[in-house]
């Protein structure tokens, strides 16, 4: 068996610590919901260490003005925003076709959680549609720009609540079985570590590492829009839970996958607390589902994922 991943880094460390000395002059990066949240204080970090960062939003006049306080903040005035919509996968399209030359760091941070039922421009349930699809779309749009860079990372953000399900291949889409915001959202974030555990096995080759990662709970941030209080099962212990964190400490696992020489050539593998997790254990709100790193799972995902983002016609 493969020796987990560790670092000198903990749940308690930030973004800032994670990238304390590490110098990113050259690189340019994308960060997915880079505007609010942990994605902007994932762009503030990698920006103070001097990275060229797009922040992708789906409000542009958002992103504009994050961009703009940023380049303030960090002194850094290679800082821009551009309009991305991931639950409209021709929005997808149009960022991909609108980007060129080399991209050295693509973070999927955006996300929507336990939404009431909606289905995205394309017809698909909208949160494996935003947290996957979307991200599958852009990503693999990207890839020629990913393997230019010769050393490219792509980080993943996840869920603990992937330990919650699966995913339903025969019925993805909700067309069938009844909806549950928080079982669509456990199918949405297991796909996004398949998605990993496939990418990292393709793309190998080009140099390009591609991880996933649960940033830890962060409440009160826009991705909690829909939910009034955490749920109980969300309460943690320091063994036996998610780890509870600000936002400047939930960022820090997606900076160590992003830039952190730490990780060098690590890729395929799921993080949380800046460590590779170890595999989930019935009872405990922490870790990896074995069904979340599952290798023909990866590949069918890869497969179907492919036809779902050929923006079929909405059904």
């Amino acid at each position: 068996m493969t020796a987990l991943i560790s670092t000198p880094f903990g749940a308690d460390a930030t973004a800032a610590d994670v990238l304390t000395g590490v110098d990113l002059t050259g690189r340019r990066a994308v960060v997915t919901g880079g505007a609010a949240g942990l994605g902007l204080e994932t762009a503030r970090a990698l920006a103070a260490a001097g990275a060229q960062v797009t922040i992708a939003a789906r409000r542009l006049d958002v992103a504009r003005s994050a961009a703009d306080d940023l380049a303030e903040s960090t002194g850094n005035p290679h800082i821009d925003a551009r309009s991305l919509d991931l639950a409209d996968l021709q929005s997808v399209a149009d960022f991909v076709g609108g980007w060129s030359g080399p991209l050295h760091i693509l973070v999927d941070n955006a996300g929507v959680m336990a939404t009431p039922f909606q289905r995205t421009a394309q017809g698909h349930e909208l949160q494996f549609g935003t947290n996957h699809l979307g991200h599958f779309a852009l990503t693999v749009g990207l890839y020629g720009a990913l393997a230019a860079a010769d050393g490219a990372r792509v980080v993943v953000v996840s869920s603990v609540g992937h330990i919650n399900g699966g995913i339903d291949f025969e019925d993805i889409d909700f067309h069938e079985r009844h909806y549950d915001p928080w079982l669509a959202y456990a199918q949405s974030k297991t796909a996004n570590v398949l998605f990993a555990v496939e990418a990292a096995r393709r793309w190998a080759a080009d140099h390009i590492a591609v991880n996933a990662l649960n940033p830890g709970r962060i409440w009160g941030t826009g991705l909690s829009r829909y939910v009034d209080t955490p749920p109980e099962s969300f309460d943690p212990s320091a063994a036996t839970g998610v780890s509870v964190k600000t936002v400047e400490q939930g960022a820090a696992t997606s900076v160590l996958l992003a830039a952190s020489p730490l990780v060098d050539g690590v890729t395929g593998r799921y993080f949380e607390d800046c460590q590779e997790a170890e595999s989930h254990q019935d009872g405990v709100r922490r870790g990896v589902a074995a069904y979340a790193l599952d290798i023909e799972d990866a590949r069918r995902l890869w497969d179907l994922s492919v036809g779902m983002t050929a923006r079929p016609v909405r059904s």
